[in-house]
């Protein structure tokens, strides 16, 4: 239980439903008892009626006592069908307190995950994949409101009804109430294991569910790769496998089933039939009426949900609790980035590395070593160099996706450990290497980092201005729907090249204080390139930018260029410094113009 503790304090939030709860569930089950004591009465009345009515058999007496009976029995069933109708009022109010609860605590929970994914720092999504941050965030809290809801309900309704029935049956006859009641505490033990043998399996189908829909997904996700190397029958035969699978595993689980309504009847039945033994004994004795014995039996049927609820109850509460430990051990971290300030900060645009390094926390490789380098506000940066060398930690380094390992960054000769985080992130425009799209038309990808409702002036306008200097305008203009179109999972409606101008768009639509693009351009022709990059030339004036690529081309423009190798500088300059120094730089712009060659003349 000590995981679930951490949902005392949603508990506490709600606590007026809560008790509200506790009150109409005592409420309601003081309903549900004083029909068993009407019916004794009704009962026992016709006996003796019936006694009576016999002794004056023949006489003008019988008659009354007939009507007076049928009267009786008709008051005795309005007030037992009143009492039922006030129990189910009071449980429909019951139901909209605790059920209620349960879920503004599970709108609560969520949002609560979702608010701490988002604090969490880049590393951590590094960590995790998707698919488990997704369960937590839906099976894994859908558990936990079967806790806060259902079973606290039940444990609730368990506790008074029982304290309730058995403190009645106790004031009748106490001998006879042991008797009753011996076989409900097996009916809850059997039900315990019952309830634990279908989660275990009810575990196993929804984990083999989970790699079926995995399957489908990443099927239909690479369709194209499918159909390129012939491999749809393969992968039919595939999820054939996993879809027996599937089956197999429901029907273990539909077969435990089975026993749990045989069990229940059977022990239900035994306490029947105990009750009418027993208490026709006691009948005989004198101890107690024949009214007594439809009380206990009523008395039982009303107990028999609660000790069923038990063991289903406890299951519940176990899975809860698995679950919860899950979302704990995400709720109870702390970012590895935080915000030290809240203070508002102008960014102006000077960066400065001092000495940097940095090791990936995961993967422990080292993918900086004593960088240093300085960007004057206003002035451009590239940053050129083979894969691997460490150009992309760089961009994540400046928008502090990730710390140093050593040395520090300095923005506007502020350590970037001390300055307000949100604020260097909004005036920063980053174009990743790996673009994301969302789901959504290219007007709202591309306005995506404006907050709307503070913008101020014609909205399209800007967008168009941003498309055209991405130089991607014509291509959207030529969609039927034009900035309407709606872009498939992750953009797949566009080409790379589109989707890398779209995401360039999106950056410079903010008009940020530095710009990164971190290898924007690969998927693009050098024609397109050179279009680009002579819009970007505009509009970087007055901007801070660093332009990371592998391409010489991109970066010949930049005010200083930095080539790196193993994460190491090994040579800075401008162009034609580099040029000059026929050095590493040099290499690679022969390399890449004898390429060029090749390709005009192919």
């Amino acid at each position: 239980m000590k995981h679930l503790f951490y949902l005392n304090k949603y508990f506490i939030r709600y606590k007026g439903l809560l008790i509200m709860g506790i009150l109409f569930v005592t409420i309601s089950n003081l309903f549900a008892i004083f029909p068993a004591q009407i019916i004794r009465h009704a009962l026992d009345v016709v006996v003796q009626t019936i006694s009576v009515y016999n002794l004056f058999y023949g006489f003008k007496m019988q008659s009354p006592l007939g009507d007076l009976l049928d009267k009786t029995l008709l008051i005795f069933g309005m007030v037992v069908i009143s009492l039922a109708l006030l129990k189910g009022v009071f449980m429909f109010f019951m139901r909209q307190t605790i059920i209620v609860m349960s879920r503004h605590i599970e709108y609560d929970l969520k949002n609560d995950i979702y608010e701490q994914y988002q604090r969490l720092s880049l590393a951590f999504f590094k960590r995790n994949n998707t698919g488990d941050l997704m369960a937590r965030i839906s099976e894994d809290v859908s558990r936990a409101r079967m806790y806060v809801g259902p079973a606290v309900m039940y444990s609730i309704n368990l506790v008074v009804l029982a304290v309730l029935c058995i403190w009645a049956m106790l004031s009748v006859n106490v001998e006879l109430t042991l008797f009753v009641l011996l076989p409900l505490p097996f009916l809850s033990i059997a039900i315990y294991y019952v309830s634990t043998m279908i989660d275990q399996k009810s575990e196993q189908v929804q984990a083999q569910l989970s790699r079926l829909s995995t399957f489908v997904q990443e099927t239909f996700s690479g369709i194209r790769v499918i159909k390129a190397y012939t491999r749809e029958k393969e992968m039919e035969q595939e999820f054939i496998k996993e879809t027996n699978e599937y089956k197999d595993k429901s029907m273990e689980l539909v077969r435990i089933n089975s026993l749990f309504f045989p069990i229940m009847l059977l022990l239900i039945g035994l306490s029947t039939l105990l009750t009418i033994y027993i208490g026709g004994k006691q009948v005989i004795a004198g101890k107690i009426t024949s009214g007594n014995i439809a009380e206990f039996i009523i008395y039982i049927n009303m107990l028999t949900w609660p000790f069923t609820a038990v063991g289903w109850v406890t299951s519940i509460i176990q899975r809860a609790a698995a679950s919860q430990r899950r979302i704990n051990e995400f709720m109870l971290l702390k970012p590895e980035i935080e915000n030290p300030s809240s203070q508002p900060t102008e960014v102006k645009g000077e960066i400065f590395f001092d000495n940097v390094s940095f090791v990936y926390p995961d993967s422990g490789i080292q993918a900086l070593k004593n960088v240093s380098f300085k960007v004057e506000p206003g002035k451009s940066l590239a940053v050129i160099g083979r894969t691997g060398s460490g150009k992309s930690t760089i961009a994540a380094l400046i928008t502090r996706l990730y710390d140093t390992t050593q040395g520090s960054i300095f923005i506007d000769g502020k350590n970037i450990r001390e300055s307000n985080l949100y604020q260097l992130r909004k005036q920063t425009g980053y174009v990743p290497q790996e673009v994301f799209l969302f789901s959504d038309n290219v007007f709202n990808n591309i306005a995506f980092g404006i907050k709307k409702e503070s913008f101020s002036g014609s909205l399209k306008e800007v967008v168009e201005q941003a498309a055209k200097d991405a130089a991607v305008y014509d291509n959207i203009i030529d969609f039927p729907s034009k900035f309407d179109t709606m872009l498939g999972e992750r953009g797949i409606t566009l080409s790379g090249g589109q989707k890398q101008r779209v995401s360039i768009a999106r950056a410079i639509i903010q008009n940020p204080r530095i710009l990164i693009f971190d290898d924007c351009l690969s998927a693009v022709d050098t024609e397109t390139e050179e279009v680009i990059l002579g819009n970007l030339r505009r509009i970087m004036k007055g901007k801070t930018s660093v332009i990371i690529s592998h391409r010489v081309s991109s970066v010949k423009d930049a005010d200083t260029i930095i080539v790196l190798d193993g994460g190491e500088i090994i040579e800075r300059g401008t162009h034609q410094d580099l040029m000059q120094s026929k050095g590493a730089y040099y290499e690679l712009y022969q390399k890449q113009l004898l390429e060029e060659e090749k390709t005009e003349a192919a």
